[in-house]
């Protein structure tokens, strides 16, 4: 983990081909499997604002919203989100948006899949705290997810 309060990074070794991992990462119905989002029918494409129902236990009555930012075939995808967007009765639009960044590089036996997400320190003073422990504890669930996800699919 960094040590900044800034920005969340890890980096995962994932026992698959950089293609194999890049369609979990980017195909919306995949991602949404091990995300646990139901993608509503939307592409991963630059500019497109991505909507989708929260699966996981206790939040099914939760959106979850990306604007995709950035595709580069199997290396980089990006997105911005409204992280820790939790409390339906709280409208996050007003605030400033993180950056999520997922990088993948060839590596033997496998992958590795690098997540940064940045700008927290932009995220209103009140939830900054919350949105860092929640999202940093988020990113160890989510990349044990994907691991997983590809070793069975």
């Amino acid at each position: 983990m960094n040590s900044s309060t800034d920005r969340i990074e890890r980096r995962i070794h994932i026992k698959a081909p950089r293609s194999k991992v890049w369609r979990a990462l980017t195909d919306p119905a995949r991602f949404g499997q091990w995300f646990g989002v139901k993608m509503e029918g939307t592409a991963f494409t630059v500019g497109t604002l991505a909507r989708g129902t929260i699966t996981y236990p206790g939040y099914e009555h939760l959106t979850m919203e990306i604007q995709i930012e950035r595709v580069e075939p199997e290396r980089l995808f990006s997105w911005r989100w409204h992280p820790a967007a939790i409390d339906p009765a709280v409208d996050y639009s007003k605030e400033p948006t993180t950056l999520v960044v997922f990088e993948l590089e060839a590596a033997d036996g496998g992958t590795w899949v690098t997540v940064v997400e940045s700008g927290i320190d932009a995220i209103p003073v009140a939830r900054r705290l919350d949105v860092f422990r929640m999202n940093s504890s988020g990113w160890d669930e989510q990349m044990s997810a994907i691991e997983k996800y590809v070793a069975t699919n």
